[in-house]
This record gives structure tokens, C-alpha cells and sequence, in this order.
């Protein structure tokens, strides 16, 4: 993938977000503060008006996301995924696509991101959740390719298993037991990430053609 196909990626999620806005809204409706749809919309709207215009480089394009949404999303998503993108930036500094081999240090590099300025840790039912088990995942993978369809399949797998877990941060926490049976928007709305990554990838002709 280089700079135009993430770019590209991006545009497809930020219409998802958009789409799913009151779906994220309902969701989180249920166990936070009923804003990550809106939110994330706002923010995502307004990375998909800055890539109208950016001839940037790689690492560029994971840097203005990731100040867009720091600035423009309210509550912790903006903070979480700014820092993840932020992240992805600085592992990338230099490169101009992103091979099989990229992934799994560069999922590294973002979990890493989110748990820190989270200060979260597996098992608390947040997106962090998401993202460690993906990160860790591609790492054991080591030396075989790895490719968007795998991401996208353990970012689900993940984002159901965690709906029988009490949540242990943010506004669900005070839910006590009442938190488990829930769906985490912040982990659904990284599912979806994964979900258009994936579908970027193989509008550009399958897993075959991944680079």
C-alpha cells in the first residue's frame, strides 16, 4: 500500500463512519456517554475533506490523520486513534509502500500507542483489546505473510469475545456486571477499520495483489 491506496482507505472509512454513525451512537448509548458515533464522524468528515487536497508521503498521510482527529473528536477516541496514526507515522518515516512485512511492527507500534496514552491493558473491554490481539498475533506470524483478510478476521474475533468481559474502564466500568452482553464501540469501530482496510486492499484486485 502506498500513500494513495491508505489514502484511499481512509475516504472509505470515513464514509463508513458516517454510515454507522448511529449505529456507534447506540452502542455507546448503552455503556458511555452516547457520543463515540458523533464523534468519530465529525472528525473523520473532516480528514476526508484534508485528503481532497494532500500530495503528501506515507508517513504524511498517517500524520494528518492523526493530528485531524486529535483536534476534531471529542471524549478519548480522538486521543486514542490520533496517537495510534501518530505512531504508525513515525514507524513508517522513510518508507513509501507498506509490505507484508510492515504489519506487524506497525501494529505494534500503534497498540503500543493506545495502551500508553490509554493506560489501559488487555482484558479491560476497550478498543485496546482490539489492537493488542491483532498486534500480537501478526508478531507470532513472524517470517509468513501476513495479509488484511487475517487483521480483519482476528479484529472481529476479538471485538465478540470481548462482549462477555465486565468492562473495567471509562464510563461502562461504572456499569459493573450490567457492562457485560455489551458490544464496545470503540472496538467496533476498529473492526470497521480493518473492515475497509481490507476492502481497499482487494478492490485493488484481491489478497493476491497485497504488497
Amino acid at each position: 500500500m502506498n500513500a494513495k491506496d491508505v489514502a484511499g482507505w481512509f475516504q472509505r472509512y470515513a464514509d463508513v463512519i458516517e454510515e454507522k454513525k448511529a449505529w456507534l451512537t447506540e452502542l455507546d448509548s448503552a455503556v458511555g456517554d452516547g457520543d463515540h458515533g458523533a464523534n468519530m464522524a465529525r472528525g473523520w468528515k473532516e480528514v476526508r475533506n484534508q485528503l481532497k487536497t494532500f500530495e503528501g508521503g506515507l508517513p504524511e498521510v498517517f500524520l494528518l490523520v492523526s493530528r485531524t482527529l486529535i483536534s476534531k473528536v471529542g471524549g478519548a477516541s480522538g486521543p486514542l486513534y490520533g496517537t495510534a496514526f501518530l505512531r504508525m507515522s513515525m514507524f513508517l518515516k522513510g518508507k513509501e509502500e507498506i509490505g507484508h512485512d510492515d504489519w506487524p511492527a506497525l501494529l505494534k507500534a500503534a497498540s503500543e500507542g493506545i495502551g500508553q496514552r490509554g493506560k489501559v491493558n488487555g482484558g479491560e473491554k476497550t478498543m485496546y483489546d482490539v489492537w493488542a490481539v491483532v498486534s500480537e498475533t501478526a508478531e507470532k506470524r513472524a517470517g509468513e505473510p501476513v495479509r488484511t483478510s487475517h487483521l480483519l478476521e482476528w479484529a472481529r474475533e476479538k471485538a465478540e469475545a470481548i462482549r462477555d468481559l465486565r468492562a473495567l474502564k471509562g464510563r461502562a466500568a461504572y456499569l459493573g456486571d450490567r457492562s457485560v452482553g455489551h458490544r464496545d464501540p470503540g472496538a467496533e469501530s476498529t473492526v470497521l477499520l480493518f473492515e475497509t482496510l481490507h476492502q481497499t486492499v482487494s478492490s485493488r484486485g484481491g489478497n493476491g495483489r497485497e504488497r
